[in-house]
């Protein structure tokens, strides 16, 4: 059984930088044709993809976001994270990691979330 865990601060300040651990326990990132996502709910709004990091370790973003938006990983550690610069009160959201199955284009497995708030 896969699972992922988030971490990370809470409360961001505006203009600062957000970065979010997702920790996988139960399956290896590097393993073949799977690949792991950042995922992002803001309140009132519907899911919102913002990247992800494939098995071998490239990665893509939402057009939306790459500007701001890094994905990196730590293979001896299992875990992959997120970094979003230059945040605003529009980045209030939860924020999920999740993997991707790359052959049926499904997400399989997902964290629990984590609340970050974007806040002076």
């Amino acid at each position: 059984q896969v699972q992922l865990q988030e971490s990370g601060p809470g409360l961001v300040k505006p203009s600062q930088t957000l970065s979010l651990t997702c920790t996988v326990s139960g399956g290896s990132i590097t393993t073949n044709y799977y690949a792991w996502t950042w995922i992002r709910q803001s309140p009132g709004k519907g899911l919102d993809w913002m990247g992800v990091i494939h098995d071998d370790g490239i990665t893509y973003f939402s057009p939306s976001l790459e500007s701001r938006t890094t994905i990196s990983r730590d293979t001896s550690k299992n875990q992959f994270s997120l970094q979003l610069n230059s945040v605003t009160p529009d980045d209030t959201a939860v924020y999920y990691c999740a993997r991707l199955n790359r052959e049926s284009d499904y997400v399989d497995y997902w964290g629990q979330g984590t609340q970050v708030t974007v806040s002076s």
